[in-house]
């Protein structure tokens, strides 16, 4: 059976918190919502934290386990530091569920996790790495906490989108740590209802196709070249996925980072945060929409967050989505590609620079490449100038990721190759 995009409605699945569905897609375009918040933290405008907090007296809170160590750094927040000290991780989840008066209540229930972003902010606050991790990965989920003061029983293997609805936000934070090996302290979850907002209020971000993109399922007609993406049309070029690539997931998330990378250039022009006005207005469609961990939730935090990345150049910023492979029995599912994954999460750790080198399907890098200077002929080389043989130095530089780890730096400009295979 299916439902009108396209994809399959999947059987019930026994679940503690009544039957799962398959999200029709729009939870994707949650992305933009999403990496809007990183990039107001990104652009250290104080004036986004005090925006912010303003309009918070309704905000949502939810609590996660705080270690006594992480409690000390939150009370130095509170106490007024500008900055947090050493690495800082945030998940960032965006939710599919629809409340009474959204504009997308289409009557379905249920809560999933279909868009998880990861920020980890190295410990000297010159690198931020944007992880994506595909929603159809199927991966152990551990015992969470119940709101009864209990625990839920772990389980080998789900998808990466029923945690959510297994345990809350806390469940979706143990669940990525489980996978990553990196502590969560902070989290925050949005709605898709502010995406219109997040794009309306910047006025439109613009973005590239190397081809033109129809898919019939969501009504998306996109001709070649630039386009500039706004309100519903934001949310199709975000939630499409028969336009794009192979048609899965994965290609799908490739495509948004097209889109993520072109916000941050876009957000952090002079322009935008330039502009009071939109700053508000990027504030405002974020917070309306969220829920965030309680030790998020102050003006203090927001000011040491921006304190914190105020400096990370674009260079730096990089989109990367968690490695996989197709899942062995389990058809259109994912599974971890755990040695690449460990790769990654080694090279965060470490804090040192790193180059993304692999490309999604549906992207398509214009970036000049770099010139070559032509090589001497070496009979033209007088003697004395002869190159002298020497014991081979240690490379140098950023290090550069297997290509089977996809991604892109928010500097990089691309564009989507549109739909690759048929």
């Amino acid at each position: 059976m299916e439902r009108g995009n396209g994809e399959a409605i999947l059987n019930p699945l026994s679940a503690r918190h009544g039957r799962l569905r398959r999200s029709n897609g729009w939870a994707n375009a949650g992305k933009v919502l999403l990496t809007g918040v990183i990039v107001l933290a990104l652009s250290g405008i104080s004036v986004a934290a005090y925006a912010v907090w303003g309009l918070a007296s309704d905000l949502k809170t939810v609590d996660l386990v705080v270690s006594e160590e992480e409690q000390e750094a939150l009370d130095a927040v509170a106490a007024g530091s500008q900055s947090l000290d050493g690495a800082l991780t945030i998940l960032l989840v965006g939710s599919d569920s629809r409340e009474e008066g959204s504009e997308f209540n289409d009557g379905e229930t249920g809560e999933l996790n279909d868009v998880n972003l990861l920020l980890h902010i190295s410990a000297d606050h010159q690198n931020a790495t944007v992880v994506s991790f595909p929603r159809d990965l199927m991966v152990p989920i551990p015992s969470c906490p119940s709101p009864d003061g209990g625990y839920y029983s772990a389980m080998s293997e789900q998808m990466l989108n029923t945690a959510l609805s297994y345990g809350g936000l806390p469940c979706v934070a143990l669940t990525i740590e489980n996978l990553t090996g990196l502590h969560i302290p902070y989290a925050g979850l949005i709605t898709f209802d502010g995406v219109v907002g997040i794009s309306n209020a910047i006025g439109g971000v613009t973005v590239c196709l190397t081809e033109p993109i129809f898919d019939e399922y969501t009504g998306l007609d996109l001709a070649p070249g630039d386009n500039t993406l706004a309100g519903g049309v934001a949310l199709q070029f975000l939630r499409t996925r028969h336009g794009v690539g192979n048609g899965g997931d994965v290609s799908r998330i490739s495509n948004q980072q097209i889109f993520m990378s072109a916000l941050v250039r876009q957000l952090q022009s002079s322009d935008t945060l330039g502009n009071p006005v939109k700053v508000y207005g990027l504030a405002k469609a974020g917070i309306q929409n969220m829920t965030l961990s309680s030790n998020m939730a102050t003006v203090q935090f927001m000011q040491a967050l921006a304190g914190t990345v105020k400096d990370i150049d674009l260079e730096r910023i990089n989109f990367v989505q968690y490695p996989s492979f197709s899942h062995p029995y389990e058809a259109g599912r994912l599974t971890p590609d755990y040695a690449s994954a460990q790769l990654l999460f080694d090279v965060l750790a470490s804090g040192q620079p790193f180059e993304v080198t692999g490309r999604g399907e549906a992207v398509v890098d214009t970036s000049a490449p770099a010139e070559v200077p032509a090589e001497v002929p070496a009979e033209d080389v007088p003697a004395e100038e002869a190159p002298v043989e020497e014991t081979e130095a240690p490379p140098s530089g950023p290090v550069k990721l297997p290509e089977n780890i996809t991604g892109q730096s928010a500097a990089n400009q691309t564009c989507s190759a549109g739909r690759t295979t048929y």
